[in-house]
Parts: structure tokens; sequence; C-alpha cells
């Protein structure tokens, strides 16, 4: 009957209705959970894990060296306090090895003779930034500022030129590494993280740092870690008797046609 039909045609309009405000009301709880995840990922991500997940490309620093060498190097970022700088130095100058000592301004502008001393003996320098920042937050041009007061200061008080960057805390992303290639440095991170800013013992540190060492690693320690001194006489020596020369870090990078693969390993093409 026409009522029965008119009926029927009602009922199913307001079905599809219900279906059509369910699926809307679907999607916008789906739009707030990826909003959500989004805002979790910029909390507890590393800025280079975002890059990677959000542009579809992931540039990296490099963190080892695949080389023919039998050679490894070791690396102190310096940020704070020097008085056991000193100490470091002696060792290295006792085991004939020179390091790479990357330096931040806040550091230089307090201890401007030992970052001389640094140079005078030989070291490299590269840069750690003007204030210690991390430079997953900072802008392009903030990006470019820090790394060019950096390099003024690094040369006006010991005459060096560095070609090489460590990013604050280790932290990255795309901008960071695009801009600091573009400005001329290369981005270095480490292999291998001695935890020496964490007071672990003397044989705490050596064990970290020499369990798994290998040909092309890069070894991070800090100018004032706690026991750092106390440990590298027994990691050198270790070193020396597997026939590991250490190098500062630009002698171990490939020169010519290379690239860094997605473990941040330097390779020839």
């Amino acid at each position: 009957y026409p009522w029965a039909m008119q009926h029927r045609l009602q009922q199913g309009g307001m079905r599809m209705h219900i279906i059509m405000i369910s699926r809307a009301r679907i999607k916008r709880v789906l739009a707030f959970i990826g909003i959500i995840l989004l805002l979790l990922l910029a909390l507890l991500w590393p800025g280079h894990l975002i890059d990677a997940v959000l542009a579809g490309e992931r540039l990296l620093p490099v963190y080892e060296v695949a080389t023919d060498q039998q050679a490894v190097s070791i690396s102190f970022d310096a940020s704070w306090g020097a008085e056991r700088t000193l100490a470091i130095l002696d060792t290295l100058d006792e085991y004939g090895v020179k390091c790479t000592f990357f330096l931040v301004n806040i550091w230089l502008e307090d201890y401007p003779e030992m970052a001389r001393e640094i140079a005078m003996r030989g070291h490299e320098i590269g840069l750690h930034s003007v204030s210690h920042p991390r430079f997953s937050l900072l802008s392009e041009d903030q990006i470019k500022k820090e790394l060019a007061d950096n390099f003024a200061l690094v040369q006006e008080l010991t005459g060096y030129s560095p070609s090489l960057f460590r990013p604050p805390f280790g932290d990255y992303n795309n901008r960071v590494i695009r801009v600091t290639r573009e400005a001329g440095y290369t981005p270095i991170q480490w292999s291998i993280d001695s935890l020496d800013w964490q007071d672990l013992s003397a044989d705490e540190i050596c064990e970290r740092v020499v369990r798994d060492i290998h040909a092309g690693d890069i070894v991070l320690f800090h100018n004032n870690g706690l026991h750092t001194a106390e440990a590298l006489p027994a990691i050198l020596g270790e070193l020396q008797a597997r026939d590991l020369a250490v190098v500062p870090i630009s002698q171990l990078l490939l020169t010519g046609d290379c690239y860094i693969d997605v473990n941040g390993i330097q390779r020839r093409q």
C-alpha cells in the first residue's frame, strides 16, 4: 500500500541519515586521535625521527665511518667546567694521540686560555654552538647565527678554523643537518657514548668504551667528566694493544664520493 511504502521510505531515510551522522562523527574522532598522536610525536620523539615520519626523508650526521684504516676517533664536548681538562690533555700527550674537542661559546668565554691550550697541543676543534640550545627547536636563521658566532669566537681565541659541528644534546632534525652542510660544516654524532657525564666510575667508563669498539667508531667524552681523565690511560692502552690508532675526526672521515647510510655510517659509493 502507498502509506506502507512511504513509511518504509521514511525509515530508510532516517537510517541513512543516522549512518551519515555516524560516519562524520567517526571522522572527527579519527582526526582528533591524529592530532593527539602528532602532539605525542613532537613531545617524545627526537627531531630527526619526526622528520623521517612527516617529511619522508631523513638526513643524518656522521655517527661512524666505514674505513679501511685501523683507527677510531675520540672526542670531547666542552660546555661546563675545565678543572680536569689539563689532566686529560697530559694523558693524550703521554700516549701521543690527537683528538677532537667540540667547544661552546659559553665555555670559551669562561676558559679562553684552556681553549688556546687545546689548540696549542695540536688537537682538532669543532663547533658546538653558542649557547648549547636544542637545535631542532631553532629556526634556520637561528641555526646559522649559532654556527657563525661559534666559529668567530673559536677563530678569534685559537686561530683555528673548524670544519665540524656537533649539535648539543645530539639533537637534530633535517633542517639542522641541511643548514649545517650548506654552511660548509660536517655534522658529527657518535657511535659510542662513554656516559662519563653520568659520573660513572673509571672502570665503568672503560668497559663501556672498549667492549665493542672497532675501526671507524667515534667516541663521546666530556672535558670535565668526573672520572674521564682517570679512565683514559686504560682505554688508550687497550686501543694500542688492539692496534687501533686514535685520530681526529676529520682524519677519520672519508673523502671523495661517499654517502651516509640509514644507520649514520659514512661509506664510499
